[in-house]
């Protein structure tokens, strides 16, 4: 069996390659290791091969493992990109350094509230459900424009971009609707001074990773490739308050 470090190696190289053939540079597009049901222990294997960047689905396990790895801190940046629950903002306020899946203002407003005033601004993306099924969070992509709008004046937090989960087969025509709708907004933004760094395209997965790249993605997020079959899920509660 591979190691981590020999996944990563593979993974590292898919990038590159998808990168070299649309004519991107390699360091365009950042790898998520994606580490939900894996132990702190393979995360702390991949850091040593060289990952920074690692993502979680369930706000529990991700702060457990925060907890686990606090020796690693300040040289790891956490990733939240699981459903965000009302009952759970402040612990992932006060954990982790990204959250890709704010899927509503309500959502970005309470980071923002609990956001520890002495920690750096949270990075976090809008998701929009580009693909319109019922099963997953996001705005609806004509909803994306204004709720970035009221998002980008909250303080404490920075609006980075957009983040989508495609339905599986999604073809490269819709991928790169996406795109547009994400340069869209980033124009918009930037001709109206918003002080955030609209920047990230946060789209592409193992299966869609090559598609991802050449739709303008950004950022990869990538778990079974690197870290091997992920145990059962994790139940949380999904009550709010």
């Amino acid at each position: 069996m591979s190691s981590i470090s020999d996944q990563l190696i593979f993974v590292k190289s898919q990038i590159s390659q998808a990168s070299a053939r649309v004519g991107r540079p390699n360091n365009s597009v950042q790898l998520i290791a994606v580490s939900k049901t894996h132990p702190a222990s393979t995360v702390r294997e991949a850091f040593v091969a060289g990952q920074k960047d690692f993502a979680e689905n369930y706000v529990q396990e991700g702060t457990d493992k925060i907890v686990e790895l606090d020796d690693l801190r300040k040289k790891i940046i956490w990733h939240f990109i699981g459903p965000v629950q009302s009952n759970k903002t402040r612990f992932i306020a006060e954990s982790f350094d990204w959250v890709q899946s704010v899927d509503r203002f309500k959502i970005a407003q309470r980071l923002s509230d609990q956001r520890p005033k002495d920690m750096e601004d949270l990075n976090i993306c809008l998701q929009v459900n580009i693909s319109g099924e019922a099963s997953k969070s996001g705005v609806p992509p004509e909803d994306a424009l204004l709720t970035c709008l009221d998002i980008a004046e909250l303080p404490n937090i920075s609006l980075r971009g957009l983040m989508a989960i495609p339905e599986p087969g999604a073809s490269l025509q819709s991928m790169k609707k996406f795109q547009k709708l994400f340069l869209d907004i980033q124009l918009h933004l930037k001709r109206h001074q918003f002080k955030n760094r609209f920047d990230t395209l946060s789209l592409g997965m193992s299966d869609d990773l090559e598609r991802a790249i050449e739709a303008g993605s950004t950022m990869v997020r990538v778990g079974t490739a690197i870290f091997g079959p992920r145990e059962p899920d994790v139940i949380e509660e999904d009550s709010e308050e």
